[in-house]
């Protein structure tokens, strides 16, 4: 008994000391500037956050201007259609790359993470390259006969929303694949012998057994989506966004309590989706 409870202790010991690093690495670099931007946000403009500074609410008040929650709005609207269109491009490619044979299944494997190889900056300035007025997309068109006269891809709600779902398609790939891939397939058969349609079946069985998975994607997308900020700056259109507004304040405005506000109510608004996503049965987005 006693030398059990002493391998016990060794064994917390020894996992303690695992632990230990990746503590550090979370109080370090995440917990206390967490708390710094918190503290920034909660004092007077122009005022660094020290111990006994004088807080106060007028960062969160100057967020409920009319311009800023426009922003905000429009952050999270492109964010939920960059949401819906990965999710209707990503499931069924997750499904049938599951269903796909070893070999295929490989080869779009490597698809899907080739991209995460190179800069998404590099890969977001080739779409630029190929959707500018002189660029090889108009240039088929012509040659083709479709149009008379250049497109204007660049500067359009469009092109930003592609490029957004470019970027984020692949994490919602990756939780649909494995989802479907884990799932028995036996049922689906089940419920095709007793009478249903693959429609049916799919609705029935498929789509409830894969639900964790589009929920982790959904959220791998979405959250990501709300802050992102310099692919609007690269495919124009004038879209400001909640990154953008952030990024001035605190590099132009050099109004750093305002930027922390704003950070904070970001920081606020993907923990409730997190939440939410926990709420409704998800794990812990371990889905790779």
């Amino acid at each position: 008994m006693a030398r059990n409870t002493a391998l016990r202790r060794s064994d917390e010991r020894r996992n303690a000391l695992f632990v230990l690093p990746m503590a550090l690495f979370a109080v370090v670099l995440v917990a206390l500037p967490l708390v710094y931007v918190l503290g920034t946000s909660l004092v007077e403009s122009g005022q660094d956050f020290t111990f006994g500074a004088a807080f106060t609410l007028d960062n969160y008040k100057k967020l409920l201007r009319a311009d800023y929650l426009k922003v905000f709005l429009n952050s999270i609207q492109l964010a939920l259609y960059t949401t819906l269109v990965s999710l209707i491009i990503g499931y069924p490619f997750g499904y049938f790359m599951a269903r796909a044979g070893r070999r295929w299944k490989a080869l779009l494997m490597m698809l899907v993470i080739i991209p995460f190889w190179t800069s998404a900056l590099v890969r977001i300035y080739g779409w630029k390259i190929l959707l500018q007025a002189n660029g090889p997309i108009n240039a088929v068109l012509r040659g083709l006969g479709l149009i008379d006269k250049n497109i204007k891809f660049l500067g359009s709600y469009g092109s930003v929303l592609l490029a957004m779902v470019y970027c984020m398609i692949s994490f919602m790939i990756l939780p649909c694949h494995s989802a479907v891939d884990k799932m028995d397939f036996t049922l689906v058969e089940a419920a095709r012998d007793l009478g249903s349609n693959p429609a049916r079946a799919f609705v029935d069985v498929t789509l409830p057994l894969t639900m964790p998975g589009i929920l982790a994607g959904c959220v791998l997308v979405f959250v990501p989506s709300v802050g992102i900020f310099y692919l609007a700056d690269i495919m124009g259109g004038g879209l400001v966004l909640v990154g953008n507004l952030i990024r001035d304040q605190l590099l132009k405005v050099r109004d750093w309590n305002t930027g922390s506000a704003m950070s904070m109510v970001l920081i606020i608004m993907s923990a409730g989706v997190y939440l939410l996503y926990r709420r409704s049965g998800g794990d812990d987005l371990g889905v790779f």
